[in-house]
């Protein structure tokens, strides 16, 4: 086992030690009330300009890279006024602020869009939709706006309403946020071209998919309201790519081929307009195939290029061009073994791979003004970190830029030449700085305030342990409050466990959250292990699990619960573990799997059986069960209820349309049929998961199960 750090949390002085004396209550452990880090809200770059601006106290701060100098320029009566003299609703509190160019910012209020010029205090209402309106999308440069109403979907322009889409088959849809229920990085369903005047939207066709029926019980008979749901090996849905010009009123239909058995992903318009770039998986999501359309007819290009993997292909972003030069584009791709970014021209020739090396590039920041350098955060260095670093196209020279420890957010200014850093570790909260392009800390934008100062809470630790393939695994602990070495004491393990998926982190509190703090605050050792088939670790760290879920991750986390048990102060009899969604499949997994290590166990929404699952994440990790019934069979927890052993709560939401609900009856019943005891509890009216001033409800459930039973 190699250490590779240790934080006390809640760095002071000796002398203040005598303060921290409070303990959270499960209302603040939960809503995080006055415990959260002190941020700057709405922090953002005035356009161009070299100065920004941030909201407090129901006002807009414009603050300067130069000096410390802050002006209040704007306040919410004087924005009130505005809308008062435009006869609209005046706002109870400043809104949440879009600048879109300098000196100039939009906001939403109810169904309504507006601007405001600060610089001539003018206030204008760009555009309107109706009220029932769903998946607002408003075009840059023109105001345009795209939104839906159940199937339908509709353009408001300048307040005018205009018909794109009307479907009569309920199976079929325009513009929706459901395509491939959200993989691949889909979030949306339309996508405006860079001058505003033309709309890519889907087009989603599900007959013939499975529906799965949730109920509504708030009427007095309970109403069925049925999700579209393709489970692994079943039909899926077919899409397409349309697009609609408001000011011809006119539909073309992109030639993306007969072959229904696809997915269509990260929609990218070129900079000018002229070309829409998709990326095309087939089903078995082996193969992407990188192909272009004109916008103008629909007509395919080329292909620009092809990605193919011997387990699976998953982009995640489509192609970025650099200061909107339609003639180059970076790529990122994992095809070396970590996610880095290829240089290519537009007709698809691979110029180069900027980035290399056993790291992996997180996201695109932005370019300086010549379109020489890129920014982008990465976790070169520190696995569970994320640093800004550049790297210079000609050369291919990385330079980090962020040199603090922790996890870093950027806002870049539109030269390139200044960021504004938010950051965090596992002692520090958050501290805001504004930085130049070499790095150096121009200024300091907001100093770190722990948030807990006032509270007893454990000692956090991160480190390493090693699994069987000596890979190091990371691991997070919080000791209980008042650590004593001579008494043994009970552990509850959190996992998730799953792809897409970090949970130990160099951010504040080691990324645990203040729920994860208050249970050491009650006397629980609490323990996180990240293992192999979670991310930020390269292709063949996340790959292990493939065709074979729960296998390697199982293996990896019971390395963990062997180092806990070599612990003298760690009560190996009373042991805990507690997860959610793919952290619910791991909690059982872990249980059923080893038969007395877990003497108690909570998850919510678990996924019991991966043919239960739906095509597109399940078929990614697992293949149909028809290609990989050993695989299924084998994951399936239904096949070791013979083997539980201890206290088991299983938590639904009533209307989970991720996990269904059918996983976990499925568990209940094979556990009445084996005669073993297990408990379960609904949360009508919830999804996945449960939110809200419900969330103390089921936090205060999970705690008082591991206390009437660790």
């Amino acid at each position: 086992m190699k250490r590779l750090f240790i934080i006390l949390s809640g760095l002071v002085l000796p002398g203040l030690l005598f303060a921290q004396t409070k303990l959270m209550s499960m209302e603040e452990a939960t809503l995080g009330t006055g415990l959260t880090a002190k941020n700057l809200s709405q922090l953002q770059w005035n356009g161009d300009e070299n100065n920004w601006f941030f909201t407090a106290k129901n006002c807009l701060v414009k603050a300067y890279p130069d000096n410390t100098l802050k002006d209040t320029i704007l306040r919410l009566p004087a924005l009130n006024k505005g809308l008062k003299e435009a006869k609209e609703d005046t706002l109870s509190r400043f809104p949440s602020i879009t600048v879109y160019k300098s000196n100039t910012f939009s906001f939403i209020s109810k169904n309504k869009f507006f601007s405001f010029n600060l610089a001539d205090g003018i206030l204008q209402k760009l555009n309107s939709w109706p009220e029932n309106a769903q998946n607002t999308d408003v075009a840059p440069k023109t105001f345009n706006t795209a939104y839906t109403e159940k199937n339908d979907l509709f353009v408001s322009v300048k307040g005018k309403e205009y018909k794109v889409e009307t479907s009569l088959n309920p199976d079929v849809s325009y513009g929706s946020n459901r395509v491939h229920r959200n993989e691949f990085g889909i979030s949306k369903g339309t996508f405006w071209s860079p001058d505003g005047d033309q709309l890519a939207y889907y087009y989603m066709n599900e007959t013939g998919v499975a529906s799965y029926p949730t109920v509504d019980i708030t009427d007095p008979i309970a109403v069925l309201d049925g999700t579209k749901y393709p489970m692994a090996g079943q039909k899926s849905h077919s899409v397409n790519i349309h697009i609609y010009s408001p000011g011809a009123n006119k539909h073309i239909e992109l030639e993306t081929g007969a072959d229904t058995a696809k997915y269509l992903t990260n929609v990218t318009w070129s900079p000018d307009g002229e070309i829409i770039y998709i990326s095309i998986l087939n089903r078995e999501q082996d193969s992407m195939w990188m192909k272009s359309y004109q916008a103008s007819t629909g007509k395919f290009l080329r292909t620009l290029f092809l990605e193919t993997d011997a387990k699976y292909v998953e982009p995640l972003n489509g192609p970025v061009f650099i200061n909107k030069d339609p003639s180059r584009f970076l790529w990122l791709s994992r095809r070396d073994g970590y996610n880095h970014f290829y240089l290519y021209e537009a007709s698809g020739k691979l110029l180069k791979q900027l980035t290399k090396g056993p790291w992996e590039v997180g996201s695109f920041t932005g370019t300086d003004a010549k379109g020489e350098t890129v920014f982008f955060m990465c976790n070169k260095g520190n696995p569970i970190g994320r640093s800004l670093c550049s790297v210079d196209l000609k050369s291919g020279t990385v330079k980090g830029i962020t040199s603090s420890a922790g996890s870093h957010n950027i806002k870049m200014n539109t030269s390139g030449n200044f960021f504004i850093d938010s950051y965090s570790n596992p002692g520090l909260a958050r501290k805001i700085v504004m930085l130049d392009a070499e790095g150096a800390v121009k200024q300091e934008l907001l100093s770190d305030v722990n948030p807990l100062k006032d509270y007893k809470i454990g000692t956090t630790s991160i480190f390493t342990v090693k699994n069987k393939e000596n890979t190091d695994l990371y691991c997070r602990m919080i000791k209980p409050v008042d650590f004593d070495s001579t008494k043994h004491y009970p552990v509850v393990i959190y996992v998730y466990g799953g792809p897409h998926s970090q949970m130990v982190t160099d951010s504040w509190l080691g990324g645990a959250g203040l729920f994860l703090n208050y249970l050491a605050e009650q006397g629980y050792v609490v323990f996180t292990l990240d293992n192999r088939g979670t991310s930020e670790r390269g292709r063949e760290f996340e790959q292990a699990v493939f065709r074979h879920l729960g296998d390697a991750e199982v293996e990896d986390q019971m390395c963990g619960v062997k180092y806990l048990k070599t612990l003298p102060w760690v009560d190996s009899t009373r042991i805990g573990i507690n997860g959610w969604s793919y952290g619910g499949f791991m909690t059982i997994s872990m249980m059923v799997r080893n038969p007395g290590v877990f003497k108690v166990a909570v998850c919510g929404g678990p996924v019991i059986d991966w043919k239960y699952y739906e095509v597109m994440y399940g078929e990614r990790y697992m293949d149909t069960p028809q290609s990989n019934p050993d695989g299924y069979k084998n994951a399936s927890l239904l096949n070791y209820v013979k083997k539980l052993n201890g206290k088991l709560l299983i938590i639904q939401g009533y209307q989970d349309g991720t996990v269904v609900p059918q996983n976990g009856l499925s568990f209940i019943k094979k556990c009445v049929d084996e005669g073993k005891q297990v408990d379960y509890f609904i949360y009508p009216g919830h999804e996945h998961n449960v939110r809200g001033k419900d969330r103390v409800h089921l936090n205060t459930k999970m705690y008082q199960y591991f206390k009437d039973y660790l």
